[in-house]
């Protein structure tokens, strides 16, 4: 179960799963945003106001990371998450994809 807000694990186990060759733009474009909100609301969160289910997930989400310099890979990723969305809508709407 996943706290109020949040991905639960096997959502995003699914969705790392699930080639991308097999969702469509838009499925690709909200995975991006709805996984960009769960990073961020992850980072805000105190740890104490966590699952069990919920830390283990951000700690494998952000991998290696340690606590100083979760911002800043969580920001970075952000970018790139939404960076690629916006990308990938354009190409849909130009006929690309």
């Amino acid at each position: 179960m996943s706290d109020l807000g949040r991905k639960g694990l096997g959502e995003q186990a699914q969705e790392k799963i699930t080639p991308d060759s097999q969702k469509s733009t838009l499925e690709q474009a909200k995975e991006g945003v709805t996984s960009l909100g769960d990073r961020a609301a992850g980072a805000i969160q105190p740890e104490g106001n966590k699952s069990t289910t919920q830390k283990l997930g951000d700690a494998t989400r952000f991998g290696g990371d340690d606590a100083s310099n979760q911002g800043q890979g969580i920001l970075a990723s952000s970018q790139e998450t939404v960076g690629n969305a916006a990308q990938s809508i354009t190409d849909t709407f130009q006929g690309k994809k």
